[in-house]
């Protein structure tokens, strides 16, 4: 038997802890509470609306690349590089259809919407009978390297046969050509339908979708990457336009792809690109060397102090690991690597394993930014993420371990991309902290200290909660074949009863498991391989 240095406090007393040889020793403070956990942080996208009220998902994304050119006079987009730049129709013939069904869908599911509204000047139209347009039209734009010949031979790839891109497109073979008025209408529109912000409508409003891959993903409507000068002057105009049919909504934005995304401009990645990377950065070098988001922030919060009206709500980006973890590799050395890169979310001493290169510390550094260069306080969020293998208890882990990091370290908001199918293992660890037991059961609204001595074998996330008073534990075992008995040693919490027990394996199943005890304020249980286990401590 090994005796613990620690104390534990148990009905006022302290007294040695001891720990049985081989057990890892998990400490939940209770004494030591920190900051409420924003129930957004939980939210997905593209759900349906069965997803959204299983898991109880209080936020609901609209977005993607199709996002950035929905036309919602025609309810029609287009499909950009993710499939031969088509303008293609959407479900239903009236204007604005397929985003008030989303609305409708979400709000009946009790989540809030997250609408996208367009940046780009282009979006779609449609032809004759709304049938679809191409943007490289191979009659008219000759051979490419590929084409949709199963649903429309016509639509090329903007790659040529013989080599090199298609440049001197016109955006008008599938496009009409609008201006923030066009998108104000619209908002004018869901005010309409839906309410103001203020009166139960749509309150959040995110702004198009990673702009500066727009050189690449809207290559055809905007070949030249947007400048910091050139993005910002978008969103100030588009978030004008949008307050001044809904004062009360909020704009979220720039909604950044990753690490670059952050750092440099459309103009200085296209740039990059062409010239070898990073070599110089003219956009930034003209901006007295201030990297793409701080100064974005900095102008931002310029024009409020300017005008007295926020640009920007909720500062946001989208994140996804680098290194292999967000496809469906499940070799174990890519699921040790999806274990630890996690950390990239928050932890100054990792370094991150792809080619970053560096240490990341994605939700700290958002905050310091906003605090130092905006304006202090405002919300951030990460409105795109996904560590991959869903179908997988691996990417079961890795988002348990994503929602316990968002809620301990403070994010405001995110919704991962996109809602796993319900069968899924990831889809079951959402569920875990919203609707364990198909009875809208939570996890906690505030933080409470919990500690182990290695995160990337097993994690530990612990939080109060209002409507009980009780203490929610979440237990990680990443190991990928062994179990690991643990202690939780539970101080300044008084477990008056059975401690509820709910888990999920590689199994793919929710289990209410056998109630443990507490036994002089120390929770033992073994938890198995891969598992994450849902502990609640009743006072």
């Amino acid at each position: 038997m090994l005796v613990l240095a620690g104390l534990v406090s148990w009905h006022g007393l302290s007294r040695p802890v001891v720990a049985q040889v081989g057990e890892t020793v998990l400490v939940v403070d209770g004494t030591v509470t920190g900051r409420p956990i924003n129930p957004q942080i939980y939210g997905v996208a593209s759900a349906t609306a069965a997803q959204l009220a299983e898991l109880n998902a209080p936020l609901h994304r609209n977005g993607g690349n199709a996002a950035s050119r929905y036309n919602w006079q025609v309810n029609a987009t287009n499909r950009a590089s993710d499939w031969f730049f088509e303008s293609v129709s959407e479900a239903g013939t009236t204007p604005g259809a397929s985003i008030d069904a989303f609305v409708a869908a979400t709000r009946a599911a009790g989540s809030e919407p997250m609408v996208t509204v367009p940046l780009l000047e282009w979006v779609a139209k449609l032809g004759p009978a709304r049938g679809r347009l191409a943007s490289f039209s191979v009659s008219k734009y000759g051979p490419q390297t590929g084409t949709d010949w199963q649903w429309f031979p016509d639509a090329g790839n903007g790659l040529r046969a013989t080599g090199g891109v298609i440049s001197g497109n016109d955006p008008r073979d599938a496009h009409v050509q609008v201006d923030p008025a066009f998108q104000q209408s619209w908002v004018r529109h869901l005010t309409t339908r839906w309410g103001t912000s203020a009166a139960g409508g749509v309150k959040y409003y995110t702004l198009d979708n990673e702009p500066s891959l727009w050189f690449d993903t809207h290559r055809d409507v905007a070949p030249v990457g947007v400048s910091m000068d050139d993005l910002n002057a978008r969103t100030i105009a588009m978030s004008a336009a949008i307050k001044a049919a809904d004062p009360g909504a909020r704009i979220v934005a720039p909604e950044e792809w990753g690490w670059t995304g952050y750092l440099y401009s459309g103009a200085d990645q296209q740039y990059a690109k062409t010239h070898g990377w990073w070599r110089t950065s003219p956009d930034k070098a003209a901006h007295g060397g201030m990297e793409y988001l701080p100064w974005l922030l900095s102008q931002w919060r310029t024009q409020e102090v300017a005008t007295g009206r926020r640009v920007v709500d909720v500062v946001s980006v989208h994140y996804y690991p680098q290194g292999g973890e967000h496809g469906d590799d499940t070799s174990p050395a890519v699921q040790r690597l999806r274990n630890r890169s996690t950390r990239s979310l928050w932890d100054p001493a990792y370094k991150d394993e792809s080619w970053v290169g560096t240490q990341v510390r994605l939700i700290p550094r958002l905050r310091q930014w906003v605090d130092t260069y905006g304006t202090k306080g405002t919300p951030i969020a990460i409105t795109e993420y996904n560590w991959g293998a869903e179908s997988h208890i691996s990417g079961a882990l890795a988002q348990a371990d994503v929602l316990g990091i968002f809620g301990r370290e403070g994010l405001d908001m995110a919704a991962r991309w996109t809602t796993p199918a319900a069968t899924t293992p990831a889809f079951k660890a959402i569920k875990l902290y919203r609707n364990y037991d198909n009875r809208k059961s939570t996890f906690g609204e505030t933080v409470v200290q919990a500690t182990t001595p290695d995160a990337d074998r097993v994690a530990v996330f612990a939080a109060t909660r209002r409507v009980d008073g009780a203490t929610t534990l979440m237990a990680l075992n990443k190991e990928l074949t062994i179990s690991t008995p643990v202690a939780i040693q539970l101080k300044g919490i008084a477990a008056s009863g059975l401690v509820e027990r709910w888990q999920l394996t590689s199994a793919n199943v929710i289990t209410r498991l056998a109630d443990l005890t507490a036994d002089s304020g120390v929770v033992r249980a073994t938890l198995p391989a891969q598992s994450i286990t849902l502990l609640v401590v009743r006072r």
